[in-house]
């Protein structure tokens, strides 16, 4: 009993020790808790990270591809207008570009661009070690997909966030568009050099092609820009452009994609390739100046827009030439000259453009934007007012010298002719008979004759102005005198003819922005008949040709501006030469150079080059003057041209 006892009590004073098993427990228990924690932080941490990177990424933008509209001008005929500095062609499905283009790029740029996910880790290692082995950056390993990130919807600054947003966005593109879509949009948004964004723009631009039509050579080329673009372009650099391209037909033979055989007829065809800029680059000038309407077209659509002007490529060459060739000619007389000139068809479309001697040195546009003083050309709206106030032609009127308020007009030359008939003085362009004549009728009316003609400048009524003291533009002065060519005012010149959209597949007239409301047919054919005397037997005859021809020219003090401002049956033409500092030329009067420039065109020009065609490509057009309506309604909408009332159904807009 004692030993039992004892037995008992002994178990009852010593503590049983833990088992192994629950010891290894608990301490799993901690382990897991802390990993729990950790990674529980580090979602948040790697969360607010992805939310700090990716706040403000426009999602909506990026899956449409359409932050911003491609407006691709069209001349006339249907033609490309590739205008320069920045140029996009129209957006080019994948099945439009030749294979051996596709190739091209993928073989240069991500050869493994169908096998990886958007971020291409094996090409990112592979970067990584001929960097280091090389000892400085030689390869990149962005894959086309990050790229077309880079390029079309983030900041270009290299930051950190930039990058998260560069893995995130193209895990979520590829899942979203797929490979093909990736591919087209990134051929369409890549910039290539000398201006052209997308190759659609760099086929024009160097060899004016549509991309289906570019051979393996051309497509190596263009591949081969990528890299540096302003560097290695075949207009700024052909032999580095054609080592560059000679690294890409390398690359496709080694990538499968051509022969060598291949790949060295296309590098033996590099002593025969020259880039080919397209001819339209002629009508820069007018390029740029339609673009200003074109865009705020294109503002409410997305997509490309192509837009039809009503530019007539034979007619621009025809321009050109006339502007250089006469100017050349005149050699010292003409030295450090600008020249402008604008040719419209009767309805005020305007055909041809110069806004100066050379593009190239000065993108300045003389015919739209230089405000300068006609001279005698404005005598053409003395006259209208003269007949507008019953004023018969053959009325006479003193040319004397005359003093206003201590200011004396002189005729050219000096010499006065006392009483003439009011068409004598027109013909004849005389300065002090003009200047009567105004004050008889008044200056008030003068100037509102011009208005009405269509001369937007505003114009001050003192008596000088009937000489043409006050400035305008070449551009408003041509249209005026095409008023008088259509019986009605005011004739306002126009450029874009309609355009069409790939979001809506509707084709838009547009048109000029105000029809003439003036009927000035009853004084139609006096003043055709006096513009034609000037021409006959005036100070126009430099600009005479074998068939009709009316025009007025016009010289301002000193020399400094010369014109002619005329029209034949179907194209009205003016012509501006002057300094752009505004000192005095060497004698050049408006029936000298401008007259022969004039004369030039308008004997150069065939029937053929003046044939407008209509907007788009046989489609039914739709009126609708875009730019009238949006101001007109807040509710307006350019897909459909309607607008939105008070009360019912939506309303096409008919202004």
């Amino acid at each position: 009993m004692d030993s039992s006892g004892t037995a008992e009590r002994n178990t009852g004073n010593f503590s049983e020790p833990p088992k192994p098993d629950a010891a290894r427990r608990s301490w799993r228990r901690r382990v897991l808790l802390a990993v729990a924690v950790l990674g529980l932080a580090g979602c948040v941490v790697v969360a607010g990270v992805l939310f700090w990177a990716l706040r403000g990424v426009p999602w909506d933008e990026i899956a449409d591809g359409s932050i911003a509209p491609v407006v691709v001008l069209e001349s006339a005929d249907g033609s490309p207008l590739v205008q320069e500095g920045p140029y996009q062609g129209a957006y080019t499905s994948l099945d439009a570009f030749p294979q051996h283009l596709i190739d091209a790029v993928l073989s240069i740029e991500d050869r493994r661009f169908y096998q990886h996910w958007g971020v291409d880790w094996r090409g990112i290692a592979r970067a990584f070690v001929r960097n280091l082995d090389a000892g400085e950056v030689v390869q990149g390993g962005s894959t086309i997909t990050q790229q077309l990130i880079k390029i079309s919807y983030l900041e270009r600054d290299r930051t950190y966030r930039r990058k998260i947003q560069e893995f995130v966005i193209a895990f979520w593109l590829e899942s979203r568009l797929g490979k093909d879509q990736i591919l087209t949009r990134y051929l369409n948004n890549i910039y290539l050099g000398a201006g052209a964004t997308g190759v659609p723009a760099a086929a024009r631009i160097y060899y004016d092609k549509e991309p289906g039509e570019l051979d393996l050579a051309e497509s190596a080329t263009i591949a081969g820009l990528i890299i540096a673009p302003s560097v290695l372009n075949p207009i700024a650099n052909a032999e580095r452009a054609a080592d560059r391209a000679r690294v890409v037909l390398d690359a496709m033979a080694a990538n499968g994609k051509i022969t060598t055989e291949e790949a060295q007829a296309a590098k033996d065809s590099y002593a025969q390739l020259q880039p080919a800029r397209p001819a339209a680059r002629s009508g820069s000038w007018f390029a740029d100046w339609a673009m200003r309407e074109a865009r705020e077209i294109a503002a409410d659509y997305r997509g490309t827009i192509n837009v039809a002007t009503t530019l007539e490529p034979q007619l621009q060459t025809v321009a050109d030439r006339a502007v250089r060739e006469t100017l050349d000619a005149a050699g010292e007389r003409a030295a450090g000259l600008q020249a402008a000139l604008v040719a419209l068809g009767p309805d005020g479309a305007v055909l041809a453009m110069v806004g100066g001697r050379d593009y190239q040195a000065s993108t300045f546009n003389r015919a739209v934007d230089a405000r300068r003083q006609p001279g005698s050309t404005f005598k053409t709206f003395v006259l209208f007012a003269a007949l507008q106030a019953g004023i018969d032609p053959r009325a006479l009127v003193p040319d004397e010298p005359i003093t206003i308020n201590g200011w004396t007009p002189e005729n050219f030359g000096g010499r006065y002719y006392g009483l003439v008939p009011v068409y004598e003085a027109f013909v004849r362009s005389l300065n002090a008979a003009t200047v009567v004549l105004a004050q008889e009728i008044g200056l008030a009316h003068v100037a509102a004759a011009a208005h009405d003609l269509g001369i937007d400048a505003e114009l001050t009524e003192t008596p000088a102005l009937a000489l043409g003291a006050s400035e305008v533009t070449l551009l408003d002065l041509t249209g005026a005198y095409a008023s008088i060519l259509a019986g009605v005012a005011p004739v306002e010149p126009w450029g874009i003819d309609g355009f069409r959209t790939d979001e809506t597949g509707q084709t838009f007239r547009i048109g000029p922005a105000r029809q003439p409301d003036i009927d000035i047919s009853p004084f139609q054919d006096e003043m055709i008949r006096l513009l034609s005397m000037v021409v006959e037997q005036g100070t126009g005859q430099a600009a005479r040709i074998d068939g009709f021809a009316a025009g007025k020219t016009g010289t301002s003090q000193n020399y400094r501006d010369a014109w002619f401002v005329g029209f034949t049956e179907n194209i009205v033409a003016g012509v501006w030469v002057g300094n752009d500092d505004d000192t005095p030329m060497q004698g050049v009067t408006g029936g000298s150079l401008p007259a022969e420039i004039w004369k030039a065109l308008v004997e150069g020009t065939t029937a053929d080059a003046i044939a407008r065609t209509e907007a788009g490509d046989g489609a039914v057009a739709q009126a609708c003057n875009v730019q009238a309506c949006s101001r007109a309604y807040r509710s307006f909408r350019a897909s459909d041209c309607s607008y939105q009332p008070f009360r019912g159904p939506r309303l096409l807009c008919e202004r």
